[in-house]
C-alpha cells in the first residue's frame, strides 16, 4: 500500500525541513489522504447496495463532503501550537494527485473491470414484469 511508504517519507522530510511539528503535520496529511481514499471506496461500496441513484449521489456529493471534512480538520488542527498548515497542505495536495495517478494505473490494468453494480430494484421489477407480460 503506497501510503505505508509515503507516511514515513512525509514525516522525515517535514522533520528535516522544518522540525518535528512539520513532520507530524505532513504525516497527518498523508494519513488524511489515505483515509479519504478509504472513505471514498467504502461510501461507493455501500451506495452500490442501495441503488444506482445512490451511487450517483455519493459519487457527485461525496467529494464535496470529504473535502469539507479535510478543511475542517485542518482548521481544528491549526489550534494546536505544533501544527504546520503548509506542511499539511504540501502533503495533502501532492498526495492526492499521486493517489489519483495510482488509481488510474490500477484502472488501466483492469482492476474493477469485473465489478457488477446491482440493478436498481425498481428497474429490475419493471424488467421482470415486462418479461412476464411478453411470456403470456
Amino acid at each position: 500500500m503506497p501510503s505505508l511508504i509515503a507516511l514515513p517519507i512525509a514525516l522525515a522530510v517535514g522533520w528535516i525541513v522544518s522540525g518535528p511539528g512539520a513532520g507530524a503535520s505532513a504525516a497527518i496529511g498523508v494519513a488524511v489522504v489515505s483515509l479519504n481514499f478509504a472513505a471514498h471506496g467504502t461510501s461507493l461500496a455501500w451506495a452500490s447496495t442501495v441503488s444506482i441513484s445512490t451511487v450517483h449521489a455519493v459519487a457527485l456529493f461525496g467529494p464535496v463532503v470529504r473535502i469539507g471534512v479535510i478543511v475542517g480538520l485542518m482548521f481544528a488542527l491549526n489550534t494546536m501550537p505544533w501544527f504546520s498548515p503548509p506542511a499539511f497542505g504540501l502533503a495533502v495536495m501532492p498526495g492526492t494527485l499521486l493517489l489519483l495517478v495510482y488509481e488510474a494505473r490500477l484502472t488501466i490494468r483492469g482492476v474493477g473491470g469485473l465489478l457488477q453494480i446491482p440493478a436498481d430494484p425498481a428497474a429490475a421489477r419493471a424488467a421482470e414484469a415486462l418479461a412476464a407480460r411478453e411470456a403470456s
